[in-house]
């Protein structure tokens, strides 16, 4: 890996969380960097390639970026409120990609699963039940719906 790869992947591994190209950006600027936002983004880019990095879109279209805590394919439960996000595997999501991939006569299928929510740290800080199971939702779960 380059020296910039390196370094921007640093900054990813210790913020923890989602990052954008702008905010790895200003705080290398911050530090005393001399990097460039072209760099930042081509560095984010290739580090998304080699999979080291995981790239989310926001509501509002922008990419952002977060070290990856696996090195296995997962998803992503991310919280609507602080951010927090925790790596979760799908292998019902692996099987139906395949089998909807293979119905419509599509190889080399690829998939990216984001689920969005309120983490119960956010949720007992508003005042809401994080146990509590919204409306019919049980039901349909359960296959009563």
């Amino acid at each position: 890996m380059t020296k910039s790869r390196d370094a921007v992947h640093e900054i990813l591994r210790q913020s923890g969380g989602f990052r954008s190209a702008q905010d790895v950006f200003a705080e290398m600027r911050a530090d005393g960097s001399k990097i460039g936002l072209t760099t930042v983004y081509r560095a984010l880019q290739s580090l998304s390639d080699a999979g080291r990095v995981d790239v989310l879109r926001t509501d509002e279209g922008e990419s952002v970026y977060r070290a990856c805590q696996s090195d296995t394919h997962h998803h992503h439960l991310v919280c609507r409120v602080c951010g927090r996000t925790v790596e979760v595997a799908g292998p019902d999501v692996e099987r139906w990609a395949e089998v909807v991939g293979a119905e419509h006569g599509f190889i080399d299928v690829t998939h990216t699963v984001e689920v969005f929510g309120t983490c119960s740290s956010c949720a007992a800080s508003r005042g809401e039940n994080p146990s509590a199971t919204p409306s019919g939702a049980a039901g349909k779960a359960a296959g009563k719906g």
